[in-house]
């Protein structure tokens, strides 16, 4: 079935392809980009990432020379952070150990910063015609539908059943860059988790979850999430007329290497008589006479492992912070653009609340 099923697949794509800036070319620093934005993130989202990656940074070289807050400044609103460190921490890799060259094994590539098996394979077959499958989530689906794998896609046993299949369809074609594009393809267009256009699939009479009518039931998920919650009370500490307060985020937590407001975190919900009364705020204030203290939202922020509780507040003060002891640092509100900050609070402070601070 392999040489059949991947000639299908390729068949397929080439029909039904979407038409995407990084499908042409080679480049594989193009190739790299495009696939370290796309992961956890949606075709539509990442296209104008990689746009604005590419003219600003058009050769590795280049990337690698940018610093820190540059980076994560353009990557602002992708999420994911660690995916813009990692970007950089490989860039200067390559600069420095390959001499601005590409490595051009899948063993070098994996060993880059931020590249795992499904990236290496991707970049080593559309980059350098290399036979080594893709497996994402996509793939995954398609797959264990297409042969009924019911075992769990968290488990190496999972992985390493559907990993021999795909590399026996790469051993049959003589085109492994067309057929990992197929197999990325044909998981986000036509085998969806929901809803799968099963009429008009090409493996439609081969596909053991169709036949068997359990294409809802696979792939079979592993287990749940555990997921924390936590509360985040960050102040927009404004002293008239232009000054307000920052602080960068530290390594080991989310967010790390962004820029946020003054903040307090706690581990459950807190009525603001407590948080007024709390160490941290007491200190902030000691110098300030007169407080002007508003609540201006709460919305919850949702990440893989953490929904986020973060309220607001706005707080109009006549004396500059006590900042003895902490690395919170004033600036002036028109310059707050230029740095990196979570969406959650690019999101607050292009509301009409701040603006009217």
């Amino acid at each position: 079935m392999s040489k059949t099923a991947a000639n299908s697949l390729i068949e397929w794509y080439l029909k039904n392809k979407r038409d995407l800036p990084w499908r042409h070319t080679s480049d594989p620093y193009k190739i790299w980009l495009s696939e370290i934005i796309l992961q956890q993130t949606r075709v539509e989202q990442g296209l104008p990432y990689y746009l604005k990656f590419v003219e600003n940074f058009p050769t590795v070289a280049e990337l690698a020379g940018a610093s820190d807050d540059e980076i994560m400044k353009l990557w602002q609103g992708l999420g994911y952070y660690s995916r813009a460190r990692n970007l950089l921490e490989a860039a200067r890799a390559i600069t420095t150990q390959y001499h601005g060259e590409f490595p051009r094994t899948y063993e070098e590539l994996l060993s880059l910063k931020g590249i795992g098996n499904y990236t290496a394979s991707a970049i080593g077959s559309f980059a350098f015609n290399l036979k080594t499958p893709v497996l994402d989530g996509n793939v995954f689906r398609f797959i264990t539908r297409l042969y009924g794998i019911d075992s769990p896609i968290d488990l190496a046993i999972t992985r390493t059943s559907v990993m021999e299949l795909l590399n026996e369809w790469m051993q049959s074609t003589a085109k492994p860059a067309a057929l990992n594009q197929a197999l990325m393809e044909f998981g986000a267009m036509q085998c969806k988790p929901q809803n799968p256009n099963c009429q008009v699939c090409p493996f439609v009479h081969d596909c053991y979850a169709f036949k068997e009518e359990r294409i809802s039931e696979l792939p079979v998920k592993g287990k749940a999430i555990k997921v924390t919650k936590r509360y985040f009370h960050y102040f927009a500490f404004i002293k008239k007329p232009n000054t307000m307060y920052l602080r960068k985020r530290g390594a080991g937590d989310v967010w790390q290497g962004l820029y946020e407001m003054p903040m307090i975190e706690t581990s459950k919900p807190i009525a603001i008589n407590q948080l007024l009364r709390s160490e941290d705020y007491l200190k902030w204030v000691s110098n300030c006479k007169n407080i002007d203290f508003r609540t201006s939202k709460t919305v919850l922020h949702k990440l893989t492992h953490q929904h986020i509780s973060v309220t607001f507040y706005i707080v109009n003060i006549d004396s500059p912070l006590n900042l003895e002891n902490s690395s919170i640092f004033d600036i002036e509100i028109n310059t707050v653009n230029t740095f990196a900050v979570p969406k959650v609070i690019e999101t607050f402070l292009h509301d009409e609340q701040f603006k009217q601070h």
